[in-house]
């Protein structure tokens, strides 16, 4: 993907015994587990594709590898993407960049990935081949004796990783870092170095960078295989790029007449042909000359068929395929062609002749074998309208892959640095006739997630990502229709709301240039232009007072600011360091909080100065602070060394003994019968890491996610939905956004051990208010004329959005004695649709609606009472109250 995400990779590095001051810790129990269901929110895409696989021996198996996202296989029925590497958890997040993947076409059901981030520190971990005999359902672990570059320069070569179709024992892999290449004889289970392969690459993008980033030899580029016992390896490595051996692997020889002075980035066997695609540099993001070569292996002789003649070109050449099907028929894309778009090049003579996907007529004008349609996904078009020849959407960039399906010649699917397109006409453009392509992306989220926002009312969650920038997301299961614009602030690294007024939010980015930051004033819908303070060179964090009176800003490159004017104008804040980490109190509208180096800072008036406090905290690790909704003073600081919490507004703080680290903490709505906000956890309790949730202010803990649900370097963002109780955000570095609800509805108990979790309800919601939730949306049912109710049942509205709702009902016993069941019905008017209920089984048959008890609050003592919640769609602009509800109650 990008190199924005790596800070929150160096972050997960940072490590250090601490000293902590605090007051008397709390005590806590083991954490058992609370089932869950973890969906992404759907944004479809949002980075780069390096490569995308065809099994050639199995129809529709398809792969799709990310460069910090993992790994997806398709699903045909669905026409989705399947991820297969969300076990990756904090630990092994690396694992999450992979390299490459290698589909076994002999025994489909193998599959292996060449797994690591980067080649540096930046990931702690050396790489590892992960092998997997069901599909990549589950998989074993081969360690290596180095790292690999998932997310390093040249990770668009490929495939590295290749399976002998002659003898599927074999597997090989082109190593990077002048590790050279490795086979395995056992179906990936071990590996060996190849010690008679000659030449270990020498490519090295630019040697003087001082964040060994660049400064990586290449090594080896791709694995392909002729007949049998022949196999091809390309280096990278100007003057000796392709090498051959005839005996399997025994000996090797650099092929004679190979083409020298570029980068072979692909190399694809059709038949009695070797072709390859050659660029000046490694890519993904430049290479401005290149050539396109064909081998025939039975003669050992070489021809040009380069598309461009090279005085005509200002690009390379990448992603390379062939149609198995025609004997002949190859495609290349450029790599790279900024301007105006990509080009695709078709050939169905072997290269002795190319097509164009588009041709210039009289400039700015563009003859296209082509339509794109995004509906699916508009956000493609990046809120731009550029003027021709540039077009919007773009072709696409980055195409380090073009795969023509080996059985059927008229789909192709392409990456680029946003997504995965396919077409599914291709063979028009043979006849002259145009080919239709359309993102395919569903079920890819791989987008660096760097804050979240889930306010009280509105869209039900607002977010801020890398390089795309962020969404507002009326709905969680449908793609937006455009990212946040005017302004675009690139980048966005942290945006806020008021808690009292949650109509006003503040967000801020990493643009290269100002502006930096942008003002809402409906949610997070529409945005404005704020203005800044001089010296401003990225985004830092934004906090926004509880009533938007007061905004505290501390951005990259000066210091703390803020502003009494909603971002029109800022003063500089007095006693708090540049590069703190801001957070508003959510009561207060006066009251701020800061972190930095160690020490907690408060501020009452406004931001405008700031005093420390004496405690101390965690000074290493990946530090968030949050205060709690409705609470005045309390707020909560996750760090390396654990949780703690300040209940009189960082004068104190006390330990949560029970968790030994933490990465972030959010909250959200309390569980029934409780007073405190569920508290939300990223981070390590009683020696288990994972997400947690709290109904008990931190005395006890349930672990909600398992060990196929952790999904790598996530925790960074983290967000607790104020409306619907359980439900959790949770942003991950390149596996987008994940949104998580209870798949029970009563509360687990947590036990004294955690060998021996129990999902049995011991917390159930109050059964004993004396009367039902005041209510001005319906009025209670009284039951049948002439006859005393068995229960009644009132109905409120408890948040909107365009085109949903979010509704809770309160069920009340009217009898002397407790109910064992109860049921409530009602009747939409205006094309409500039921999505979604909690504490109770919710049908809807029409437009009439039923809800019966769960199995834990059927039973309400005299006088009691219990709620259920829904979410439901809307249709129209109105959405009344239902005019009757009624309620009937078991004794």
């Amino acid at each position: 993907m990008r190199r924005l995400a790596i800070g929150a990779s160096v972050a997960a590095l940072l490590a250090g015994a601490l000293a902590v001051a605090l007051a008397q810790p709390n005590t806590a129990s083991a954490a058992a587990a609370d089932p869950y269901n973890w969906k992404n929110v759907r944004i479809d895409g949002g980075g780069f594709v390096p490569a995308v696989v065809f099994n050639p021996g199995e129809k529709n198996l398809i792969y799709a590898r990310t460069d910090i996202g993992g790994a997806y296989r398709w699903n045909e029925t669905g026409q989705s993407w399947t991820p297969l590497l969300d076990w990756v958890g904090q630990n092994n997040w690396g694992y999450n960049g992979v390299l490459s993947i290698a589909p076994d076409p002999v025994d489909t059901n193998r599959v292996y990935a060449a797994v690591g981030m980067y080649t540096n520190d930046w990931d702690p971990n050396n790489g590892a081949i992960l092998r997997s005999s069901d599909k990549g359902n589950t998989w074993q672990i081969t360690t290596l004796p180095f790292k690999n570059g998932g997310n390093m320069p040249g990770r668009g070569m490929g495939e590295r990783l290749a399976v002998d179709p002659n003898n599927n024992k074999n597997v090989y892999f082109a190593a990077e870092g002048g590790n050279g290449l490795y086979r395995s004889t056992d179906y990936g289970v071990t590996f060996s170095k190849v010690t008679t392969f000659p030449n270990a690459g020498n490519y090295v993008q630019d040697p003087a960078d001082t964040n060994n980033y660049l400064n990586q030899n290449q090594g080896l580029t791709w694995v392909t295989f002729g007949a049998a016992n022949q196999v091809f390896v390309g280096v990278a490595d100007k003057e000796n790029p392709v090498y051959r051996s005839n005996d399997g692997g025994s000996t090797w020889t650099r092929i004679a007449g190979q083409p020298t002075g570029y980068l072979a980035h692909k190399g694809v066997v059709q038949g009695d042909y070797l072709f390859i695609s050659t660029s000046d540099t490694g890519g993904p993001y430049d290479g401005a000359a290149g050539q396109v070569w064909k081998y025939q292996i039975s003669t050992g002789g070489w021809t040009d068929i380069t598309p461009t003649p090279a005085a005509d070109a200002y690009y390379g050449y990448s992603g390379l395929t062939v149609d198995q099907q025609k004997p002949g028929t190859l495609m290349v894309a450029t790599q790279i062609s900024w301007w105006p778009d990509a080009i695709f090049f078709r050939s169905t003579d072997y290269g002795a002749t190319w097509t164009r996907a588009w041709d210039w007529t009289s400039y700015p004008s563009m003859s296209k074998r082509y339509t794109i349609d995004i509906s699916a996904n508009p956000w493609l078009d990046f809120n731009t309208n550029p003027q021709p020849p540039e077009a919007t959407p773009k072709l696409g960039w980055m195409n380090e892959t073009l795969a023509i399906d080996p059985f059927n010649s008229s789909r192709m699917l392409y990456g680029t640095g946003a997504t995965v397109y396919s077409t599914t006409n291709l063979t028009n453009w043979d006849a002259g006739s145009t080919i239709t392509i359309k993102p395919l992306a569903k079920g890819i989220e791989e987008t660096a997630v760097l804050d979240l926002a889930a306010p009280p009312t509105g869209a039900p969650l607002v977010s801020a990502l890398g390089d795309i920038g962020g969404f507002y997301h009326a709905s969680l299961d449908a793609v937006p229709a455009n990212f946040h614009d005017t302004p675009a602030l690139g980048s966005n690294t942290s945006l806020d709301f008021a808690e009292l007024t949650p109509t006003v939010f503040a967000r801020v980015g990493n643009a290269d240039a100002a502006p930096h930051i942008g003002i809402s004033s409906d949610g997070g819908k529409n945005w404005y232009q704020g203005q800044e303070p001089s010296g401003v060179t990225g985004g830092g964090t934004i906090a926004v007072g509880a009533d938007a009176g007061y905004m505290v800003w501390s951005p990259q490159g000066t210091g703390v600011y803020y502003s009494t004017t909603r971002g029109s104008s800022w003063t500089a804040s007095a006693g708090l360091p540049a590069g703190a980490i801001v957070e508003s109190d959510r009561v207060n509208p006066k009251t701020f909080y800061a972190y930095a180096a160690g020490k907690f800072y408060t501020s009452k008036d406004g931001g405008a100065t700031f005093t420390a406090s004496s405690v101390t905290l965690p000074t290493t690790g990946r530090l968030h602070l949050k205060a709690v909704p409705g609470t005045e003073g309390e707020v909560w600081v996750a760090g390396e060394s654990g949780l703690f919490r300040s209940t009189d507004s960082g004068s104190t703080f006390t330990k949560v003994t029970s968790v030994t680290s933490g990465i972030n903490v959010a909250f959200g709505k309390a569980a029934p019968g409780q007073s405190h906000k569920a508290i939300f956890l990223v981070g390590t309790v009683d020696g288990v890491t994972g997400v947690f949730r709290s109904d008990d202010a931190g005395t006890s803990w349930v672990r909600i996610n398992d060990d196929a649900h952790q999904y790598g370097n996530a925790g960074d963002a983290l967000a607790g939905d104020p409306n619907v109780f359980g439900r959790v955000y949770l942003g991950t570095n390149g596996r987008g956004i994940l949104y998580a609800d209870r798949t029970t509805t009563a509360t687990t108990a947590p036990t004294t051990s955690p060998a021996t979790p129990t999902t049995t309800p011991t917390v159930v919601p109050t059964t004993t208010s004396p009367t039902p939730v005041p209510t001005t949306d319906s009025p209670p049912t009284t039951g049948p004329t002439g006859t005393t109710p068995t229960c009644t049942a009132s109905y409120k509205i408890t948040g909107s959005w365009g085109g949903g709702m979010q509704g809770e009902v309160t069920v009340q016993n009217t009898r002397a004695v407790a109910t064992k069941s109860w049921t409530v019905t009602w009747t939409f008017t205006a094309g409500q649709t039921i999505s979604q209920v909690w504490n109770g089984t919710g049908t809807q048959t029409g437009t009439d609606v039923r809800v019966v008890n769960a199995s834990y609050n059927g039973a309400i003592v005299a006088n009691g009472s219990t709620t259920f919640g829904f979410l439901a769609s809307t249709a129209g602009t109105t959405n009344p109250v239902p005019s009757a509800i009624a309620c009937s109650a078991t004794s």
